[in-house]
């Protein structure tokens, strides 16, 4: 009975540590996972409180649910929408980018490690995949917010790379132990982990979203329904042959792509269950790592490390994404650098140690330490390789609080609290505001007291404002409530004034003496402005064209609505 209260004692002693560690990450910019890791040693058999906990089989249960409830909040959060800049590149990465990267760190690691090219091999298949704990975990949040054709590049790829990593991993641990099946038997075994995932996770995830659409549950309810369905899904794809990581990713996005009351109620649990997932993961790897074997292959575990990171990582990215698909070069040079590791490679290096893979405890520490070096070097330059390669955008305005009135199934009206920080609305009635057609102002706080508002009451700075609309009003009203510090940000971003896309190239070479081409002369400057970026602009692409820098200020539905320009 002791040990079960000892057992609360530490577990929610480290699980309080790590959440208040979280302050230590942002002041200092140390990545949160790592001081997850950071703690799990700490409390493990060579650190402060001499946890012991050597049982590979447990942790290899616990990461196979925590990355499971992880990549499901990962989908619940990823909008098709980014499917359509995003998708593409990010299989490639998540296939060929995969087997590129552990082939070279394996011819690496066999060189290093003075192991067999098999041996070898299976060091890069371990640590080849990017984790989706740690993209997750990392974009959002470290405030980076970036465009949207590196964001939907990244967290696709992470979201989808695990079958191949663990394909990799399987086959060639089989191999070493001498249990490998033909090539017609190995090849099948690739294809199902794809096939079965995509179809059962596609399928699995349509039904759960048109389920948890239909019900009229108890609002907790939901979130807990939605869980239980993931894994359902991940358990049937894992026991029909496929992958299951793939499966609970594809089908949260199903889920979350479902509009309708049910996700006000899943994803605020879910947010809070990925935490969890993530800060149990790390602890408990963090206590199965032993410091003084870790250190022991430090040196050439970081030459490995080093060699991912600089040499592995960026020729994949260049090899798969940059001759097929239109990044610019400072868009692939960051992609090759957020190529994160995190919990999946350490998971993955136990798979040689249930195997019963000759010397297993070398994979382990070579992953262990490959991790810690892809979080410290990688994870913790992100925001300042963000900004040095200009691949993020300001974050605009958005409602302090929403939230639907659950008026209709359908397309329903929202409440969207806003606080007025725009300087240009100080003292402004009410009824000459810029409102979206559809919109209307339901209540008005100033200094902790509710107003009444008419067309007549006047705006004061700090005022609290409750508006009712629509999704589709999101736009307008995040523009029309921009703070001031916000509004600079944006200017010295996409420029001083903005055009709006449907404007003609005709009007606009007019205007600025500009020569346009037969071609270019009945088009729109959105059209125009597309056609220059390749296609599939997002928010951020920018053109330099006759002395004016173009810059995608705003889009909507896949177009552009706005361009920002600045002369130069």
């Amino acid at each position: 009975m002791d040990a079960i209260y000892t057992f609360f004692l530490v577990g929610g002693s480290l699980m309080a540590l790590s959440i208040l560690a979280s302050r230590l990450s942002s002041m200092m910019g140390v990545p949160l996972l790592l001081i997850f890791l950071g703690l799990g040693m700490l409390a493990g058999e060579e650190g402060l409180l001499g946890v012991e906990f050597d049982d590979y089989s447990m942790a290899f249960t616990i990461g196979h649910l925590a990355l499971a409830m992880i990549l499901l909040d990962g989908g619940l959060r990823t909008r098709l929408k980014t499917f359509r800049v995003g998708f593409r590149p990010a299989l490639s990465l998540a296939t060929f980018g995969v087997f590129i990267t552990s082939a070279i760190v394996g011819v690496i690691a066999m060189w290093v490690f003075d192991l067999t090219l098999v041996q070898g091999l299976l060091v890069g298949a371990i640590v080849g995949s990017t984790d989706a704990a740690a993209v997750f975990s990392m974009l959002s949040g470290r405030g980076v917010n970036l465009n949207e054709r590196v964001g939907a590049t990244l967290e696709i790829e992470s979201g989808t790379n695990d079958p191949m990593a663990i394909f990799l991993t399987l086959m060639l641990v089989e191999l070493l132990v001498g249990d490998i099946g033909g090539i017609t038997e190995t090849l099948l075994f690739f294809i199902s982990q794809f096939g079965i995932g995509l179809a059962v996770g596609i399928g699995g995830g349509w039904l759960s979203a048109k389920l948890l659409r239909w019900l009229d549950l108890a609002p907790g309810l939901y979130a807990m329904l939605a869980l239980a369905l993931g894994f359902s899904v991940f358990g049937l794809t894992s026991v029909l042959g496929g992958s299951g990581f793939l499966a609970i990713y594809l089908a949260g996005l199903m889920i979350g792509n479902q509009p309708g009351r049910h996700l006000n109620f899943i994803l605020p649990v879910h947010d809070g269950l990925a935490w969890l997932s993530q800060i149990g993961l790390f602890l408990v790897l963090g206590l199965l790592v032993t410091p003084s074997q870790l250190w022991e292959v430090a040196l050439p575990a970081g030459f490995v490390a080093l060699a991912l990171i600089f040499v592995a990582r960026p020729l994949a990215v260049l090899i798969t994404i940059k001759p097929f698909f239109k990044f610019r070069w400072r868009e692939t040079f960051f992609i090759a650098w957020v190529g994160l590791r995190g919990a999946v490679p350490i998971v993955l290096a136990i798979f040689p140690l249930i195997g019963g893979v000759e010397n297993a405890s070398l994979y382990f520490n070579v992953a262990f330490a490959v991790v810690l070096m892809s979080l410290l070097i990688q994870g913790g330059s992100l925001t300042l390789m963000a900004r040095w390669l200009r691949v993020e955008v300001p974050v605009g305005t958005t409602p302090n609080r929403r939230g639907p009135l659950g008026i209709l199934p359908d397309n329903d009206f929202e409440m969207f609290v806003y606080v007025v920080e725009n300087e240009d609305l100080e003292d402004v009635p009410i009824r000459l505001l810029r409102f979206p057609s559809g919109a209307l102002i339901s209540a008005l706080f100033r200094n902790h007291v509710m107003l009444h508002p008419k067309g007549s009451t006047r705006l004061k700075l700090g005022d609290v404002i409750c508006v009712i609309g629509r999704t589709e009003d999101l736009v307008a009203l995040n523009r029309l409530f921009n703070g001031d510090a916000k509004l600079k940000q944006e200017r010295a971003f996409f420029g001083t004034f903005t055009l709006d896309g449907s404007a003609q190239m005709q009007d606009i070479a007019q205007a600025y003496g500009l020569t346009l081409s037969p071609g270019e002369q009945d088009m729109t400057l959105a059209e125009f402005v597309s056609l220059r970026v390749g296609g599939h602009p997002v928010v951020g692409d920018d053109v330099d064209w006759h002395g004016i820098h173009w810059v995608v200020s705003e889009m909507e539905g896949g177009e552009i609505t706005r361009v920002g320009l600045r002369l130069y």
